[in-house]
């Protein structure tokens, strides 16, 4: 996790200070600015122009300083919970820790503990689910490396588990364990199941629920084959193709496979480097004897190679 943190006095520096040594300890990239007459090397351009730069390309962003300094330079930058990186305030004495932006998804509440940790500071932390200590499906989304679709539908469980009522549950997958407070086991075709509901699916049209709150693990693989040398272009279009005609997010996809013989076909590589995916081949023996049903092609099957993956 990259992280900027900006200061603008002496006192707010020592804090600053504190927090990017104890966060690069902690495995953290941290990076240190001051923005200051009364303070060497301090950077030139505004804090607005700064922070513009910083939100779109590290994965937070902590101001030792003001609130409200850091509330009027990210102004003009959030854009969603879905990509919007953690923004802290922390008061220049280090006293408390405010967990300003992204609190889940972008994970600025376990930042925020672990920079008050290491001040000894007060944690502020206001999203609903954590105050209540209730399930959130974007922590849950988030700490299982699954993406997350319809954030309006997220809001309206976050909100049925806070007021008491049943969330419905559905799973293209099995889980172990049991399910948190709140969540009810529900098939599409159960009747009087909750309107609002979560789904781990791979398939855009799973939507079991009045609202769907879809959780999207990487769990397809994408096998490729293509005549030397295709055009990348060409190979994406039908990479999305075949995406669609199957309702499989892209985002499903964990990596591309092929055969050994097209380990250095560019077109498949560039598309793997653009979803940044692995892009994984196999001996032909491997595929000879790989258990399965599948699909076989008669031209794949004049080429001695026998397998097919979609």
């Amino acid at each position: 996790m990259h992280i900027s943190i900006i200061c603008f006095s002496l006192t707010g520096y020592t804090t600053a200070e504190k927090i990017q040594k104890s966060l690069q300890q902690c495995g953290y990239t941290a990076d240190l600015f001051k923005k200051s007459k009364y303070l060497e090397d301090s950077i030139a351009e505004n804090t607005a122009v700064w922070t513009g730069h910083h939100f779109k390309t590290d994965d937070g962003l902590i101001f030792v300083g003001a609130c409200g300094i850091a509330v009027r330079s990210i102004a003009p930058y959030v854009v969603s919970k879905k990509s919007d990186p953690a923004v802290l305030v922390v008061d220049e004495c280090g006293k408390f820790v405010i967990s300003l932006l992204s609190g889940h998804l972008g994970g600025a509440n376990a930042l925020a503990l672990k920079t008050a940790e290491i001040l000894g500071a007060e944690p502020v932390v206001t999203t609903a689910t954590d105050l209540h200590d209730r399930f959130a499906v974007d922590v849950f989304a988030k700490n299982n490396h699954c993406a997350i679709f319809n954030m309006k539908a997220a809001k309206e469980v976050s909100a049925a588990i806070l007021a008491g009522e049943s969330v419905g549950f559905y799973s293209e997958f099995p889980w172990a364990g049991s399910l948190p407070r709140g969540l009810k086991v529900c098939t599409p075709e159960d009747s009087g199941k909750p309107e609002a509901g979560i789904a781990v699916t791979v398939h855009r049209a799973c939507l079991p629920f009045t609202s769907t709150v879809q959780i999207v693990p990487k769990a397809v693989v994408l096998g490729l084959g293509c005549k030397k040398d295709k055009e990348a272009e060409i190979i994406r279009q039908e990479a999305e193709a075949c995406l669609e005609s199957e309702s499989i997010y892209q985002e499903a996809v964990s990596q591309i496979a092929s055969i050994s013989l097209k380990k250095e076909e560019q077109g498949i590589l560039a598309l793997a480097a653009d979803w940044n995916i692995p892009f994984c081949t196999f001996g032909e023996a491997e595929l000879q004897n790989a258990k399965g049903t599948f699909e076989e092609s008669e031209f794949v099957k004049k080429n001695h190679r026998c397998r097919k993956c979609l």
